[in-house]
């Protein structure tokens, strides 16, 4: 089946999140706007307006009520998700590149990026207090003095979050008191980002060392590995298959002068158990940034440097690779 092609952005895409339910697709990108679209079809519902900057991540709650948005414009935002309205903007010393809500969607955390002399910062804000909101003061802030935070998400029952960083470390942070609860050190260099299995048992990483792991959200031990030849940018994993797959290529600055075809711009598939990769899905001109499954399993969507967001339909079953292209 032909991929469905959302084109709404005007610069690279940066994340895409599916709701709970699969219908809505959210896509956030290095420009200023941030989307939602049907993913049944491909129709864009209606844009989330104003940030100034680069939107670098975007979460949407569990009964997809509120979306959040953090950006490069030094604010993390909250929207009700219906009528597009900006409920909330919490102002921040440097950009925001992770956010998510935890399970319950009381709790949201974001990070900030370390820069202009200001070091990175994990803040955790209760949106049952608007206090919280009205002063810009989140009920816990952890400074990561040592690396930047680059991916985060939440464990289970929202007790921790776990998240990735510059030098290839993984860590989890208590949502209560803050402190480092484990620690991991399994990538050589800069993890890309990290995405949960749907009973938030296992998380995935993606990193610049070319490689991508699987490890297990409580303990973090390290389960499994898929190597590849580029860096990689996204991984996600099947909700109903022992799949992954996963996203990357060259780096942006070298592409212009390679085809499509060395560039390694694929999505590619691995078998979760056996490490091996069994299947490529071609598409993107230039390297995919972030990809992530339907909760349903049966599609998954990628957002690339091109600009462009591809949903991919298939049969979990029969995997026929030579027909996406």
């Amino acid at each position: 089946m032909k991929p469905i092609l959302l084109q709404g952005h005007e610069r690279s895409i940066t994340q895409i999140r599916y709701n709970r339910e699969g219908d809505l697709l959210f896509t956030v990108a290095k420009d200023t706007v941030a989307n939602v679209w049907y993913s049944v079809n491909g129709e864009r519902l209606g844009t989330y307006n104003g940030h100034t900057g680069a939107v670098w991540c975007v979460d949407c709650d569990w009964d997809t009520k509120n979306v959040l948005t953090g950006s490069a414009d030094n604010s993390c935002r909250l929207w009700d998700c219906e009528t597009g309205k900006q409920l909330a903007m919490l102002n921040t010393s440097s950009a925001v590149r992770t956010c998510g809500f935890d399970f319950s969607g009381n709790i949201i955390m974001f990070s900030t990026d370390k820069q202009m002399g200001y070091q990175c910062f994990l803040n955790y804000f209760d949106l049952r207090d608007p206090q919280q909101i009205e002063d810009n003061q989140p009920y816990l802030t952890v400074p990561c003095s040592e690396s930047k935070i680059t991916s985060a998400v939440w464990g289970p029952l929202g007790e921790f979050v776990i998240a990735g960083h510059e030098n290839g470390e993984i860590n989890q942070f208590s949502a209560k008191t803050g402190e480092v609860l484990k620690k991991v050190k399994e990538h050589s260099k800069q993890i890309n980002d990290i995405q949960s299995s749907v009973d938030l048992t296992m998380v995935i990483t993606a990193s610049k060392d070319c490689s991508s792991k699987l490890f297990d959200s409580t303990t973090l031990d390290h389960i499994k590995t898929f190597k590849t030849e580029r860096p990689v940018n996204s991984a996600a994993i099947s909700p109903i298959m022992d799949h992954v797959v996963m996203g990357g290529g060259q780096e942006a600055m070298e592409v212009t002068t390679t085809s499509t075809r060395i560039g390694k711009f694929e999505a590619r598939f691995f078998h979760a158990a056996y490490e091996e990769e069994f299947g490529r899905v071609k598409g993107h001109f230039g390297p995919i940034n972030c990809v992530a499954f339907h909760p349903d399993g049966k599609s998954y969507s990628s957002g690339g440097e091109d600009g462009y967001t591809r949903i991919h339909y298939f049969d979990p079953q029969y995997f026929d690779f030579e027909l996406e292209a």
